[in-house]
């Protein structure tokens, strides 16, 4: 079979043959859809990725954490925890046949490689870490990518009262309105003009919970204005939920930011349960199926993943590889 075949780390996979996966015992040959390029994807081939040598054990390997195939039968199925050396990027893939996750009627394979995944990055720290309640206000620090744009949306259809969204690119920003944001704030002003922005959109009110997808010095930036200037009580709790670290992995953190401020930092698996889990993705389903959620996607074919994997012109949308 053709698949996308990582030789070293660190280099761009290859489109090229690779020996079929074989059944065990309670699995299925099942036949791959879509596969979505995801951030963690290109992260975990170059080896940088904590996380790196435990999924990728041995090279050459197939690259892709998860993706989305059709059994024998034509029902779509999720194709998630393969063997080693096997991805999901590959025309072929074994899965359980007992564990299997079909995928509901009227959601297309890329939607279902993409959509969901991304907005549960949201979902789950919304409901379960920062219990957002209907009224808050949400602010989406890296709001203009992929999972920012459905993070927007998400916030919104959980009942926040007001949301704001961040990034870099103006034409993104300018989306983030039709998805639901009241405010958007650019980062790529002078650090001055940033810090006044977060002030400024803070209000009176202040922000409730924060959903962080670039951390970096932007979040520096974020926590030095959350930072009160004077001795005073916390006026309301700003629960920060740390998701992402696009912008770099490490900030620098002063103490004062968090004595009186009422600013907790959770980690994005803060609150999540088995129940939560099966909870919010029977609503994501619903959100899909209903239309309430818009993502943009492009469809790339498995033979031109070396191109794919190298592009840099993907900005707020997601590349989903059809093989």
């Amino acid at each position: 079979m053709k698949a996308a075949v990582l030789h070293n780390f660190g280099e761009v996979p290859r489109f090229e043959d690779f020996p079929d996966p074989i059944p065990g015992k309670d699995e299925i040959l099942v036949t791959v859809k879509a596969v979505a390029l995801e951030n963690i994807d290109r992260a975990l081939a170059s080896g940088t990725h904590y996380a790196s040598r435990q999924l990728v054990p041995r090279l050459p390997a197939i690259v892709g954490l998860h993706g989305i195939a059709m059994s024998d039968d034509g029902q779509l199925v999720g194709c998630a925890g393969l063997h080693p050396p096997y991805g999901a990027m590959a025309e072929k893939a074994v899965i359980s046949q007992t564990n299997q996750a079909p995928i509901p009627a009227g959601v297309d394979a890329a939607t279902a490689a993409t959509v969901p995944a991304s907005a549960l990055t949201a979902l789950f720290p919304l409901k379960g870490g920062a219990k957002l309640q209907a009224g808050e206000t949400v602010l989406i620090n890296g709001a203009t990518g992929f999972s920012g744009k459905l993070a927007v949306q998400v916030a919104r259809l959980l009942g926040a009262e007001r949301v704001i969204g961040t990034g870099r690119e103006a034409a993104q920003l300018a989306q983030l309105h039709e998805l639901g944001a009241d405010a958007v704030i650019d980062l790529s002003q002078a650090e001055a003009d940033v810090l006044k922005a977060f002030k400024r959109e803070a209000g009176t009110s202040g922000y409730q919970v924060i959903l962080d997808y670039i951390w970096g010095h932007p979040t520096e930036l974020l926590l030095e204005a959350l930072t009160p200037q004077e001795i005073s009580f916390a006026k309301h709790r700003v629960r920060l939920v740390q998701i992402g670290e696009k912008a770099g992995p490490r900030i620098s953190l002063a103490a004062e930011a968090l004595r009186t401020s009422g600013l907790e930092i959770l980690g994005a698996g803060a609150g999540l349960t088995p129940e939560v889990l099966a909870e919010g993705t029977q609503q994501v389903w619903e959100w899909i199926k209903a239309g309430k959620l818009r993502a943009e996607i492009e469809q790339v074919p498995l033979c031109d993943i070396e191109s794919a994997w190298q592009r840099s012109d993907v900005h707020g949308k997601r590349i989903v590889i059809v093989p």
